[in-house]
């Protein structure tokens, strides 16, 4: 059992004054019935708890709000759009900075086994499981996460997952590995003023310029947002049977990813 003085994912007054506003409470009932609520804070660093040890609900330690209340208040945060406005205004704050590129993107997935069962879950080789799929801007931040059924290939999500951005404009460039190599991709996405950077798979014929190829070398960011994401243990395995729960990790854990560039 984790002690009070230790918690794996901190929540610090700077951190915790930016996204406060999102996490409001709803107003009181006109007659003044009613127990007062959990206050949020307390409740956010609980979640941050499970995010980080993938442990189970049941599982929380004491010295947090109880187990129900804090699920509860992730569903209820989860599905009234709290976390998508908290990293909106994050976004915000990092292009005001000056620290999102979008000149050149990068785009890949991670497998995420589903041990319990899910929705969209998928079959593969690797067994059952989900897709989390994931753009990140030049220097690696994540602009874009979308989770999927493990089954479709990664060339027919691109679309959805460009979808998933938080407002931002379409990147000049989209760069992946191999599993993108289809013309049918660099047409559409050309189409919508994007160009497509992917090394040819070994049975196609060379269609690559090596100029632009260049930068493939940089793919490494993105590979590594997943070893960032992996730091949460609730993101390696898919213990969530719904999927926008399942998506609401991941935006918290791509939170606390720009919390800490802030």
């Amino acid at each position: 059992m984790e002690s009070p003085q230790h918690d794996p994912v901190e929540l610090i007054d700077q951190h915790w004054d930016l996204i406060a506003p999102f996490f409001s409470d709803p107003p009181r009932r006109a007659d003044g019935k009613g127990r007062p609520r959990a206050p949020n804070r307390p409740i956010l660093k609980a979640i941050f708890w499970i995010l980080r040890t993938g442990a189970p609900w049941k599982d929380l330690p004491c010295h947090y709000p109880s187990r129900s209340t804090v699920h509860r208040r992730f569903q209820e945060w989860n599905r009234s759009g709290v976390f998508n406005g908290a990293l909106q205004a994050l976004y915000e704050r990092l292009a005001e900075q000056g620290q999102l590129n979008l000149s050149e993107c990068f785009i890949d997935a991670t497998f995420a086994s589903a041990k319990k069962g899910a929705w969209t879950l998928g079959k593969t080789k690797r067994g059952k499981g989900t897709k989390i799929m994931a753009i990140t801007d030049a220097s690696g931040l994540p602009i874009a996460v979308h989770v999927a059924s493990a089954s479709p290939h990664e060339v027919t999500l691109v679309h959805d997952t460009l979808d998933a951005t938080f407002g931002f404009d379409q990147p000049t460039r989209l760069i992946g590995d191999r599993a993108y190599d289809s013309d049918a991709l660099d047409a559409e996405l050309a189409s919508e003023g994007i160009e497509m950077i992917a090394p040819n798979r070994r049975n196609r014929s060379k269609t690559q310029d090596e100029r632009p190829l260049r930068r493939y070398r940089r793919r490494w960011r993105v590979e590594r947002l997943f070893a960032w994401l992996h730091n949460f243990r609730r993101l390696v395995v898919r213990w969530e049977r719904h999927t926008e729960n399942s998506l609401g990790m991941v935006h918290l854990g791509m939170m606390v990813l720009l919390l800490r560039h802030l």
